[in-house]
């Protein structure tokens, strides 16, 4: 596939290297000579100075002859004008566009976004993103990460295995005739900063963080089976009330109605919006980082801490104040704190800081966009360790040269395992002798590598 990528930013390049990776020809098209500069050194795609907003610049990109463009510049008014001119003068059949003011995205809106306004095929909302991923953490606790597949039939749970769990050590084809009952398939592990997926008779060590597909109704049960018997929070403070905690507060208002929150926002006037906006959300205008102000939100009672500010060193001090706060140890472990960084570096400060999960809305804000740009009947898909393999979710056809075989002759890749499959509103985990029919929904992880042959087996004409 012919793609365009508007931006050269984090995101601009993260989605430029995943997709040369996976043989797509793609164009970068950026202001800044100097992320140009960074992206040739790096990446074996074509990378153009310029203004992505001049037709010149985008017919020197082979517009013409492009199926995709993606506009992920810092400013939402040149991302749309950008997919305007593409659909206007080139007839890209493709246009996507991170779109970041909540003025744009208010639903009543939302008619402006067609071939006769403004032609976005695809708007992504980092914020909007982000809120709801954080939502589902919070949904599944003791899970670092909760992912719904195939109309929330299915779900992806990342999990990290603690010294205390009861599984380790135990051989996988083993564990499943401890839990018989538990329809659950970990399709891959990360070990000592390295991703694999796993054997039968592999089994789980501490500090590893497993990645398990399960029956959406057993969540509970496959998280005890890990010895994690966390509840969901019923006292959630946010620090830094931007559209991320607002966008948050407002799905744990809708969603979670034993929930209480409160937020810490620095700036009056957005605090005084945040209140108007906001039903039953508590809202303390003051620094996140002043222990008074800590002290009103009582911060010790707080079961989970997120720190959602603009600023990444402000978000791991919070961590640092909420050991202050707690009493014992006991209270710091059971105390959940969630911290929001754009520096990929300070990942390594996680451990020392106890910061339970790292918040990195360059993954969040790829993962978005990558689901929309795979051929086939792919439904969804989901981007782990920094793109090296996606969780894909899609559909058998009746051209798929899957129907009729068993799994254990379809030739599918070492690199790919099935994780759970949806038939007639039923969750199957398969075996060796599992045969696919025509309309199955197929959930599996597979190694960006091997991408392009997973579009050929659930193919379609279109784009």
């Amino acid at each position: 596939m012919n793609i365009i990528i508007c931006g050269a930013g984090r995101v601009g390049f993260t989605i430029a290297k995943l997709l040369s990776e996976q043989g797509h020809s793609t164009t970068v098209i950026d202001q800044s000579s100097e992320d140009i500069q960074k992206i040739n050194d790096s990446l074996d795609v074509k990378a153009i100075v310029g203004k992505a907003t001049y037709p010149s610049i985008l017919e020197k990109a082979n517009a013409s002859e492009t199926d995709m463009i993606i506009a992920v510049t810092r400013n939402d008014e040149i991302n749309m004008l950008i997919c305007q001119i593409a659909f206007s003068i080139f007839k890209i059949p493709k246009k996507i566009a991170r779109i970041r003011s909540q003025d744009y995205l208010n639903p009543k809106f939302t008619s402006v976004y067609n071939k006769e306004n403004l032609p976005i095929d695809v708007i992504i909302s980092p914020e909007l993103e982000i809120a709801k991923s954080i939502q589902r953490k919070l949904e599944a606790p003791g899970a670092l990460d909760n992912v719904p597949f195939v109309n929330n039939k299915i779900r992806l749970l990342e999990i990290l295995i603690r010294k205390d769990c009861k599984s380790i050590n135990i051989k996988f084809n083993e564990l499943t005739k401890k839990y018989p009952k538990l329809e659950a398939n970990i399709i891959g592990i990360n070990r000592n900063e390295k991703f694999f997926i796993p054997k039968k008779t592999d089994s789980v060590r501490e500090n590893d963080k497993i990645y398990i597909i399960i029956n959406s109704i057993q969540m509970a049960e496959t998280l005890d089976a890990f010895s994690h018997r966390e509840r969901i929070s019923k006292k959630i403070l946010i620090i830094g009330g931007g559209n991320i905690g607002f966008n948050l507060a407002k799905n744990i208002e809708e969603n979670l109605e034993t929930v209480r929150v409160k937020i810490i926002e620095k700036n009056k006037e957005r605090a005084e919006y945040l209140a108007s906006q906001l039903n039953d959300a508590i809202i303390v205008n003051g620094d996140g980082l002043d222990e008074e102000v800590l002290s009103e939100a009582n911060l010790g009672e707080a079961e989970t801490v997120l720190a959602l500010t603009n600023d990444d060193e402000d978000n791991l001090m919070v961590s640092v104040l909420v050991e202050k706060f707690a009493k014992d140890q006991k209270e710091i472990d059971d105390k959940r704190t969630m911290a929001l960084i754009n520096k990929p570096n300070y990942s390594l400060l996680q451990s020392s800081l106890k910061i339970d999960d790292l918040i990195d809305p360059r993954m969040t804000t790829v993962s978005s966009i990558l689901k929309h740009i795979h051929k086939g009947t792919i439904e969804n898909a989901y981007t782990i360790s920094n793109g090296e393999y996606e969780v894909i979710e899609a559909e058998i056809i009746e051209t798929s040269e899957l129907i009729n075989k068993e799994l254990k002759n379809s030739n599918l890749p070492e690199e790919l395992r099935i994780g759970a499959i949806l038939r007639n509103e039923k969750v199957i985990i398969p075996r060796s002798d599992f045969v696919f029919k025509k309309d199955d929904k197929v959930v599996f992880i597979v190694k960006k590598d091997s991408i392009s042959f997973v579009e050929n087996i659930f193919r379609l004409s279109s784009i």
